[in-house]
């Protein structure tokens, strides 16, 4: 077998590798405040059968917070910056 056959695996998942990490950096950088809190709208209205009027977004207090999405009077959706939500500590420390 030739050698340049044993780095083909290797090849493929480095190529494999750069190509999902180039999605993600994309998909990162053209998420807008607009796309998450509509999403997390959606998730209010399926959860607890709101409207998704009853949000608004707020920017995060904290370093690690991008926005936080306020919905009805209790409902806190706080989101990263790759739109993921985020569980703060709650309590005297948070």
């Amino acid at each position: 077998m030739p050698r340049w056959l044993w780095w083909t695996p290797l090849a493929v998942l480095t190529l494999l590798a750069g190509l999902l990490l180039f999605r993600q950096g994309w998909i990162a950088a053209h998420m807008t405040e607009t796309d998450v809190i509509d999403h997390f709208a959606a998730r209010y209205v399926a959860d607890h059968g709101g409207q998704k009027s009853d949000c608004v977004a707020v920017p995060g207090r904290s370093a690690q917070v991008w926005i936080e999405v306020h919905c009805g009077d209790v409902v806190i959706y706080p989101v990263d910056r790759a739109g993921r939500l985020i569980a703060l500590p709650e309590g005297p420390e948070a």
